[in-house]
């Protein structure tokens, strides 16, 4: 399925952005741990959390749906849960395969994790190593891609480690895997990053101590069921954030956007860029803070993009390219390699899919500069990346003639109906076959 994308209207109205991938994943994996039942609430009906729902239901964890967005679980305890009748499907979901390697390691059956063919293609090494440290088995293909085999019966110690590159997903594998290990877990990072694990583990009753760049925890504790409220997922917000601000006459409200400080990395370089967002309606769901944002169009400018950032807007740098490319002067990206092992290499898709539009990108091993200019029709790859397609439909709302944005099915992993959501809100964007 490919999109048409066009100039539309001015982006007008109130929108309510689906719930927070991230904060999904999570508390389906810590309320099948816990011991009672949890309700969840503003559940991201995408494929990727609905995959890693599956899972837990095929590890013997009963899972309803009375209604769409909302889940209630039936908690099976630290050591309930069952052996699977065959491979583990996380579909594109790293973040699904990588925390569930850490939890997986500490049980007493063998395991399999398999994913989709983009997912079948990223690094795991970077995961397993570590949990080898810990005393895990897993086996990898020879690149240190996916399947992962995942040994049971392994007996896992505590350990303090330093990670090599800032990774959420790493942390919190390894903080998982320290529920069932003996001792303490401790988790170092060179930047801070995301710390939704960590705070949903504290809602789950666990005695953990965090702060940026530092978590801790002792093995052996069990969780308790609680209710969890997801806030609006601020990466699917980020598209538009971005389309408002480069469409001359917009104005859009985006109700109840989580805003974890670790996730808004964007917000401050839009900001610095002279973007016109607001903050109102300030509050607090399951220990997250969340707030509407209301975004008017502004003129923005290049900039570089400081490298302190990074880490807090890794997911957002494809639709920061999309408002790169509309700004007055070059914008300059250091220190993102980690953009070329996400699901494509986002930084080659995004300069490949922006030359052809007619821009000038200089790429660097770690980044980009962006030259902005007149954006021309044509034809993109996705790459099959649900965040490089949807920032492409963005871009071409200031294009000169229509964007053909090619294999675009996978947004639906992380954000189903973006495209009618677009539309309702001004978008100039088509489904084509």
């Amino acid at each position: 399925m490919d999109w048409v994308a066009r100039a539309g209207a001015p982006l007008r109205g109130t929108l309510a952005i689906p719930g927070d991938k991230s904060v999904s994943h999570r508390a389906v994996m810590l309320a099948a741990l816990a011991d009672g039942v949890s309700t969840i609430d503003g559940f991201l009906e995408g494929e990727d959390t609905r995959a890693t729902a599956a899972i837990f239901a095929r590890l013997g964890v009963r899972i309803e749906t009375p209604s769409p967005s909302r889940r209630i679980v039936h908690g099976v305890g630290i050591d309930g849960l069952r052996a699977p009748d065959g491979p583990l499907d996380c579909g594109n979901a790293g973040t699904g395969m990588r925390l569930l390697a850490g939890l997986l390691a500490a049980q007493r059956f063998d395991s399999v994790l398999v994913g989709d063919t983009s997912l079948s293609k990223r690094p795991m090494r970077r995961v397993t190593v570590p949990l080898a440290r810990m005393g895990a088995r897993i086996d990898t293909e020879e690149g240190g891609t996916p399947p992962l085999r995942i040994h049971g019966g392994q007996a896992l110690v505590g350990i303090d480690h330093t990670l090599e590159i800032a990774s959420a997903q790493v942390k919190s594998a390894l903080l998982l895997a320290g529920l069932y290990a003996s001792g303490d877990t401790v988790v170092r990072e060179p930047h801070p990053t995301r710390d939704y694990t960590e705070r949903m583990l504290a809602a789950f009753g666990v005695d953990i101590a965090f702060a940026p760049g530092i978590a801790r925890l002792r093995g052996g504790q069990r969780l308790r069921a609680t209710d969890v409220a997801v806030p609006a997922d601020f990466s699917s917000a980020a598209f538009f954030l971005v389309a408002a601000s480069i469409v001359p006459g917009s104005e859009l409200r985006l109700r109840q956007v989580g805003l974890n400080p670790r996730r808004t990395g964007l917000l401050q370089v839009l900001r610095m860029m002279g973007a016109d967002i607001r903050e109102e309606n300030a509050g607090n769901h399951g220990g997250e803070p969340v707030a509407d944002l209301v975004v008017c169009h502004a003129p923005l400018r290049g900039i570089e993009v400081p490298e302190a950032l990074v880490p807090d807007m890794i997911d957002e740098f494809p639709v920061l390219f999309a408002a790169a490319a509309c700004a007055d002067g070059p914008t300059v990206v250091r220190g993102a390699a980690e953009l070329r092992v996400k699901e494509s290499d986002r930084l080659a898709s995004m300069a490949a899919g922006l030359c052809a539009l007619g821009l000038r990108i200089d790429e660097t091993p770690d980044g980009a500069t962006i030259f902005p200019g007149a954006l021309q029709g044509g034809a993109v790859q996705s790459h099959d990346d649900h965040r490089i397609a949807m920032a492409f439909a963005v871009a071409a709302q200031r294009a000169a003639g229509e964007v053909r944005i090619r294999d675009v099915a996978n947004v639906a992993t992380s954000f189903p109906g973006f495209d009618a959501l677009a539309r309702g809100a001004g978008f100039g964007l088509d489904v084509a076959s």
